[in-house]
């Protein structure tokens, strides 16, 4: 195999992590970006990916980027989370169809809980059932029925985790709500007693790394495994992480403004998303990582101590 991946949405949280991980590890990182030289400056001064203009959206662009490649991470989404009707299969038909042209790239899909329904199942394995209780979950059940479609002419990965943070990851529940800078107070979404699953990513993408460096024959045409990432067993472990992070026990706490978003959601926007992920904070949903284990031996696992004080110092 050769160890060139061409990395659609290299700008955002996930692809970001992988990249990086990936060109210490020495592949060849190409990045899709309708603006390269406006990427590469915010990439800063460390080595970064083989830029190449284009557009997830437009097919020829993404053919063109993955000649020779061996790997396609598919992890770019609308542009605000919009749109998703509309644009979300396309994009991935589009990176289908240009991993067939690449000679059967394998594409890696880092996946979403939306796939589930929480308030049905509280862990999800390769087998969970995917009945989804959202539109959005029911295009990311469609999304990877196309990629099971195309195997194994065109094989993928698909890793699930839960709500990424870390470094330069700025939309996301963490950044944005429970430490959003500057930091007076914390917005919890989630409920006392009710776990939640968190996805340090520079250890998702380190996870992701090695999957991808497995010998020929080690994953299935279409692999799906779980990351297990951080679980907050009673909803209130990253609240106090971040407390001690800031050295501010008396850091106030505050409940997300769900009643508004509720109000607000037959409006469309901002509320109408955040209210179909809303189900995903009222039920606890755990990762079944043996798949993921059995492959690569030990997750990947930064203490919830050390990953949130990294993530704030980035921010």
């Amino acid at each position: 195999m050769t160890k060139t991946i061409l990395i659609l949405g290299a700008t955002g949280g996930v692809g970001g992590a992988v990249a990086r991980v990936l060109l210490r590890r020495g592949w060849t990182v190409r990045a899709l970006a309708r603006d390269p030289v406006k990427a590469a400056a915010a990439w800063g001064a460390a080595p970064g990916p083989d830029w190449r203009r284009g557009d997830a959206m437009r097919r020829d662009d993404v053919s063109e980027a993955a000649a020779g490649a061996s790997v396609i991470l598919h992890g770019v989404n609308p542009p605000g989370y919009s749109d998703w009707d509309r644009l979300v299969l396309p994009m991935i038909d589009n990176t289908i169809a240009a991993a067939r042209s690449a000679g059967g790239a394998r594409i890696l899909l880092p996946g979403t809980v939306y796939n589930y329904d929480p308030a049905a199942l509280s862990l999800v394995d390769e087998t969970a059932p995917q009945e989804p209780a959202s539109r959005k979950g029911a295009i990311r059940v469609e999304l990877e029925r196309r990629l099971l479609a195309a195997a194994p002419d065109v094989p993928s990965l698909v890793v699930r985790a839960g709500d990424f943070f870390g470094p330069g990851v700025r939309q996301s529940w963490f950044a944005q709500s429970l430490a959003k800078t500057p930091l007076t107070r914390i917005l919890n979404p989630g409920r006392p007693g009710i776990g939640h699953a968190w996805a340090y990513l520079p250890d998702l993408a380190e996870a992701m790394a090695r999957l991808l460096e497995l010998p020929s024959g080690h994953l299935q045409p279409a692999e799906r495994v779980q990351f297990a990432g951080i679980w907050d067993g009673d909803g209130r472990q990253m609240a106090a992480a971040i407390r001690r992070a800031v050295n501010r026990p008396d850091l106030p706490e505050r409940r997300f403004p769900w009643w508004l978003m509720r109000l607000l959601a037959p409006f469309g926007g901002f509320p109408r998303e955040v209210m179909e992920v809303r189900p995903f904070w009222r039920h606890a949903l755990a990762f079944d990582n043996r798949r993921l284990v059995e492959l690569i031996g030990e997750e990947p696992r930064t203490p919830l101590e050390t990953a949130v004080a990294e993530a704030l110092a980035a921010a």
